[in-house]
C-alpha cells in the first residue's frame, strides 16, 4: 500500500510504514442514512456545494466574533492554571488542553455545563475510528449515534428558542437565499465540534512537550513574548496536530510516479509528512521558533483551508503564553519515551501528559 501527501496541490508518494500498514485504501464504503451528516460538511464537498456552505458558514464564524473570545479565553486560562497552582503535579491534556477549547466551543454552541465531558469521550471514540480498523470503526458507531441524537435535539431547541450563539447562527444564517439543510447543519456542527477543539488540544499538549524536550526553544519562548506569533506557527508545523487531511477520492485513473491511482480511490493526504518536507523546510526536523517563512499546512491550504484556524491559533498563543508565565519551572513528571499517543491517524495527540508545576 501507498500513502500520499498534498503540498501546494503535488501529490507525494511515501512508502508504507508500520504504524500506517492497516490503514484501509480502497473504494468508498456503504454507510447507513443515519450517518449522512457526517459527510455534509465543507471538508468533504466540492464546489458548488463547497462554495455555497463556506459562505453560509462564514456569515456566523467570522473573525470579529473570534477575536472577542479573546478576554474569555484568557479568563479561563488563568482560572485553570490556578487550580493546578494548587498541586504540584497535572495532567496538561485533561485538565488545560482539553478544557481549554472545549469550554469554548460548548459555550459558542451553548452546551450546558454538565453535559460537556461526555462530548470528549464521543470524539475519542470517533477520532480513534480514523485508524481504519474495523473493531475501532464498530467501538465508534454507538458514540457517533449519540453525538448526532443529542445536536438534532439541540439544533429543534435552538430553531424553537433563538439564542446569541453560534448554533443559532448557523440556523439563521442565509445566502442568495438558501440556508443550510439539517444534515448540512448537524454535519457542520459536528466539524466544529471534533475539528474545531481537536486541533488545539494537541497543539496546547504537543507544543508544550516539544518545549520541555528543546530547553534552547523554550527559553527563546519564554524570553521573547513578541514572537508569540511565529512560535504557534512553527509549532503548528512541528507537531501536526492534524496529522491527516480529510479523505479525496480520485475522480479519474491517475499515475504518479510508478504508482496508479484508479478511479474512486480513497486518498489520504499526510499534512504531518508535507510539514516535514526538506524541499520547502531547511532542516525539517529541527524545532525553530524563530523560522521564516513558514508555509506550513497544518491547517491545509486553498478552499478547504480550515475554518477555524483563527480560533485555534488564539486559544494556542494564549495557552500557552500563560501557562509558560505561570510555571517558568514547568518539567515532565515522568520520561518523555513513557508517554503514549491516542489511536487514529486524523489527529496526532497525547493521552496524558503529567507535568510539576
Amino acid at each position: 500500500m501507498w500513502l500520499l501527501s498534498r503540498y501546494d496541490d503535488v501529490l507525494v508518494v511515501i512508502k508504507d510504514s508500520e504504524r500506517f500498514s492497516n490503514v484501509y485504501v480502497g473504494k468508498i464504503p456503504w454507510t447507513p442514512k443515519w450517518m449522512r451528516p457526517y459527510y455534509q460538511h465543507i471538508l468533504v464537498r466540492d464546489p458548488p456545494d463547497h462554495t455555497r456552505l463556506r459562505a453560509l458558514v462564514g456569515k456566523a464564524f467570522t473573525a470579529r466574533m473570534v477575536e472577542d473570545l479573546r478576554e474569555r479565553i484568557e479568563i479561563l486560562c488563568d482560572q485553570l492554571l490556578t487550580a493546578a497552582a494548587a498541586k504540584s503535579q497535572m495532567d496538561l491534556v485533561s485538565e488545560y488542553a482539553l478544557a481549554i477549547p472545549l469550554t469554548i466551543i460548548a459555550d459558542l454552541l451553548s452546551i450546558p455545563k454538565g453535559e460537556r465531558r461526555k462530548f470528549a469521550a464521543w470524539t475519542n471514540k470517533l477520532a480513534a475510528s480514523s485508524s481504519g480498523t474495523l473493531p475501532d470503526i464498530l467501538k465508534s458507531l454507538p458514540s457517533a449515534w449519540m453525538f448526532l441524537r443529542y445536536f438534532r435535539n439541540l439544533t429543534e431547541s435552538h430553531r424553537t428558542f433563538q439564542r446569541d450563539d453560534l448554533l443559532s447562527a448557523l440556523i439563521r444564517a442565509e445566502e442568495a437565499g438558501d440556508k443550510l439543510s439539517e444534515d448540512e447543519l448537524l454535519g457542520m456542527v459536528m466539524l466544529l465540534l471534533i475539528a474545531g477543539y481537536e486541533t488545539t488540544v494537541n497543539l496546547i499538549a504537543t507544543g508544550t512537550l516539544v518545549l520541555l524536550e528543546n530547553p534552547e526553544q523554550r527559553e527563546f519562548f519564554q524570553n521573547n513574548p513578541d514572537g508569540i506569533d511565529t512560535a504557534v506557527e512553527e509549532l503548528l508545523r512541528y507537531t501536526s496536530p492534524a496529522d491527516v487531511a480529510s479523505p479525496r477520492v480520485a475522480r479519474v485513473d491517475v499515475t504518479v510516479g510508478s504508482k496508479t491511482i484508479r478511479r474512486g480511490d480513497i486518498i489520504l493526504l499526510f499534512l504531518g509528512s508535507a510539514n516535514r518536507d526538506a524541499s520547502r523546510f531547511p532542516d525539517p526536523d529541527t524545532l525553530d521558533l524563530a523560522r521564516q517563512p513558514n508555509k506550513h499546512l497544518a491547517f491545509g491550504a486553498g478552499a478547504h483551508f480550515c475554518v477555524g484556524a483563527t480560533l485555534a491559533r488564539l486559544e494556542g498563543k494564549v495557552a500557552l503564553t500563560k501557562l509558560f508565565r505561570r510555571f517558568p519551572d514547568l518539567r515532565l513528571a515522568v520520561p518523555s519515551e513513557s508517554l503514549r499517543w491516542r489511536r487514529g491517524l486524523a489527529f496526532r495527540g497525547l493521552r496524558r501528559l503529567p507535568v510539576l508545576t
